[in-house]
């Protein structure tokens, strides 16, 4: 870290942790001038999960294409850009590295300064993309495809762990189901859209509880029930049952917890963030269960549930305003 007391104008921020190629530019730490994400859902599906080898490739075809764009659709040129900001990680490495290196490239010959963001703090601030925000400190639950974890969140720069999955995190259980139950890849979309017709009580699945550690999660064995369930049923299976009942699983544990988190520190805010905080069952339940015990609830729209570049711009906005600047031998890291 280095001693910096500017404030960017004109902030590109660039996101590749996973499997999405993104870049923004944020005006005034606040104006979303442009917002560019490439998936590679497509590429990943036949496979039934992200192929880590085949992200960091499409992440290196894409990420040129994917950041001139993003000038573009600012109108502005690189000559403009005053700051960067790029997902440092957690992730995987080989496409962190692909962002990372651009990010640095692009710093460096602009010579502007570059801070790297966590990509679950991007999750929890972004909220700050829209009119409707709450006030710090919250509570902030990340819900998505590699992780599951509850935070307090204080300011945009300080947050502290309160709970995270044991094994596998919410959007993973609900891509592993819907490969037992053979209806593709992603999940998540998929298993929502099938619950609506389906019977959240027909299957009595298990709801981890962990007294040991109240606000952590477990989905591995909630998925393990589903496969033993499925592999004693004779003839059609009752999908869009199964779909509801292992839904509905997922769903009281996360809001269960949020709730159990605001009660325990008496922070009335909760913020839903994620892949997962695009779950039309979660958004309704959190939003019934929190507001009849007094407790606000805030979900992203759904275009910044997704892994996006505006939200590591909200973060690097107020890293670069404290300072948070990083050296040229900065490396990303796969878990933190």
């Amino acid at each position: 870290m280095t001693e910096n007391t500017f404030v960017p104008k004109n902030l590109l921020a660039i996101e590749t942790s996973c499997d999405e190629t993104a870049a923004a530019v944020l005006r005034n730490g606040r104006d979303l001038m442009s917002n560019v994400i490439v998936s590679q859902v497509p590429i990943h599906r036949k496979y039934g999960g992200v192929v880590p080898e085949l992200a960091s490739r499409h992440q290196l075809e894409a990420i040129v294409e994917v950041v001139e764009k993003a000038l573009i659709d600012a109108d502005t040129d690189r000559s403009d850009i005053d700051a960067v900001a790029v997902t440092q990680g957690p992730g995987l490495v080989g496409s962190l590295i692909v962002g990372f290196s651009f990010a640095k490239a692009m710093a460096m010959a602009q010579k502007v300064p570059l801070t790297g963001v966590n990509h679950l703090h991007a999750h929890l601030t972004s909220i700050f993309l829209q009119e409707s925000s709450p006030s710090f400190p919250y509570i902030g639950l990340v819900v998505s495809g590699g992780h599951t974890s509850l935070y307090i969140v204080r300011d945009f720069l300080s947050v502290e762990l309160l709970g995270q999955t044991r094994d596998d995190a919410a959007g993973e259980a609900f891509d592993k189901v819907a490969k037992i139950l053979g209806l593709g890849y992603p999940g998540g979309p998929i298993i929502s859209r099938l619950s609506e017709g389906g019977d959240p009580m027909a299957f009595s699945y298990p709801r981890a509880r962990l007294p040991d550690t109240p606000l952590d999660f477990s989905f591995s064995g909630l998925k393990t029930s589903v496969f033993t369930s499925v592999k004693q049923i004779q003839g059609t299976l009752p999908v869009r049952d199964i779909c509801a009942s292992f839904q509905e699983a997922v769903v009281d544990v996360l809001v269960e917890k949020a709730i159990s988190a605001a009660k325990r520190y008496a922070i009335y805010d909760i913020v839903v963030s994620g892949g997962v905080a695009a779950n039309s069952r979660l958004r309704a339940r959190m939003t019934r269960d929190a507001e009849r015990l007094g407790y606000r609830t805030y979900f992203p729209r759904l275009e910044f549930c997704t892994d996006n570049a505006a939200m590591v711009g909200i973060v690097g906005y107020h890293q670069i305003r404290a300072g948070m600047v990083i050296k040229e031998d900065a490396d990303v890291y796969s878990k933190k």
